[in-house]
């Protein structure tokens, strides 16, 4: 069997015996009579929860619309005109909005990410910033303790609109709705506080209900009240399959529904292989984002087993923090037994590739240097194909293999179990 496997904007090939393939977790095929824009206007004009953002919306006001970074694959020109149009509706101008990248403990944008993200019309036409965990406001404090530290530009907008794609979140669930606020335009202090809570058992991709983070995450909304949101879910394409607007909580439910019914995907058995990608760019700039495919992977792969992990990581590991503990621990079990007594933002995405490093092998798939991957405790490969080769030498020419083409989105559950 042959397969492409996205990295970067050039996928790879790969040959597999039929006799290993116990699966391929692709996405649901879901019957959607029209995608993309039609999908966003469609929401727009029926929104769930809430009146329409044209009735809500009055001239005079200053309106934030968040939206997500350069690391996410939200589609974000094809959805800020509608929104935009909606405004006009209802007689804003559009010096009274800014739109807000919503970076969380990412690097800043170049003016030509912003233009590339909006399209030249918005760029041009619409005042474009990044948020600035350095100009916060304290807006309150959450039931567990978290500050809820909310970029300026956001904090003082009378009207908050909120964009974002909806894919499932190793802790807090799933991506999207209430997460443009927090952790997307807050400060480290208040991420770290929020995100702490990841350690707990309840913390797992695809759980809402009764899952801390993603509780704490909503309960920041009651300080800084989100007026309207736009959530998408995208296909394997990363072409817009769904799109829901309105209330934060109750849009954002619906688009999980359908996030489920596409991604959500049963297999027989663990496998002794799981080949995993995040599809490609922009998803596997770094491995700080590519970690994610290897979050939902480690649910597939057997006790012992090999995770061959591929993207491109052009951009290296992609956050100070993470690359310090990457670099500098001296082992795996060293990052799990640190961050039970020092919880660090940036530690916690290194001491869960260190979580998955004691259940299988990592061979990574990347452009990043050989030595430099093996330092950070990987088995390092420029290709998929040698690497499978290496697996199969480990253990043995019978082993079962999954394919996960788009593994930070697919989440696998295990029959029976």
């Amino acid at each position: 069997m042959k397969f492409e496997i996205g990295f970067d904007t050039c996928p790879q090939l790969i040959e597999i015996p039929d006799r290993n393939v116990i699966g391929v977790l692709e996405p649901e095929r879901v019957e959607i009579p029209v995608k993309g824009e039609a999908l966003v206007r469609a929401a727009i004009e029926k929104p769930v929860g809430t009146r329409r953002l044209s009735e809500m919306a009055v001239p005079g006001q200053k309106i934030a619309i968040v939206t997500s970074d350069v690391t996410r694959p939200l589609p974000s020109r094809k959805i800020l005109p509608a929104i935009l149009e909606e405004l006009a509706r209802a007689g804003v101008s559009l010096g009274d909005i800014v739109v807000v990248f919503a970076l969380g403990i990412h690097r800043g944008h170049t003016p030509e990410e912003m233009r590339e993200l909006v399209g030249d019309e918005v760029f041009e036409q619409v005042r474009c910033v990044d948020s600035d965990p350095g100009d916060c406001l304290r807006m309150g404090t959450t039931a567990l303790g978290t500050p809820v530290d909310v970029t300026r530009a956001v904090a003082e907008a009378d009207l908050r609109v909120c964009l974002g794609n909806i894919e499932y979140h190793y802790f807090a669930g799933y991506s999207g709705g209430a997460k443009a606020i927090m952790p997307g335009v807050s400060t480290r202090a208040a991420i770290q506080s929020n995100h702490s809570r990841m350690v707990l058992p309840e913390a797992t991709a695809g759980r809402i209900e009764g899952n801390p983070v993603r509780e704490d995450i909503e309960e920041a909304i009651r300080h800084c009240p989100v007026d309207f949101i736009l959530n998408v879910v995208l296909d394997e394409h990363k072409e817009i399959a769904y799109a829901a607007a309105g209330h934060y909580i109750e849009a954002h439910r619906a688009g999980v529904r359908f996030l489920d019914a596409m991604y959500r995907r049963e297999i027989p058995a663990r496998a002794d292989i799981v080949i995993a990608s995040q599809g490609g760019a922009p998803k596997d700039l770094n491995l700080y984002q590519t970690q994610k495919a290897l979050d939902n992977a480690k649910g597939a792969v057997k006790p012992g087993g090999v995770i061959i992990l591929v993207g491109s990581c052009k951009e290296g590991l992609g956050e100070e923090t993470f690359e310090r503990w990457m670099t500098e621990s001296p082992s795996p079990a060293a990052m799990i037994e640190r961050i039970g007594r020092d919880f660090e933002l940036g530690g916690h995405k290194a001491t869960a590739i260190a979580l998955v490093l004691r259940e299988a092998d990592v061979y990574l798939v990347s452009e990043m240097p050989p030595a430099f991957v093996e330092k950070i405790f990987l088995t390092p490969f420029a290709t998929i194909q040698p690497a499978l080769d290496a697996a199969f030498e480990k253990l043995g020419h019978d082993a079962t293999v999954l394919v996960m083409p788009y593994a930070g989105s697919t989440l696998p559950m295990v029959r029976g179990e």
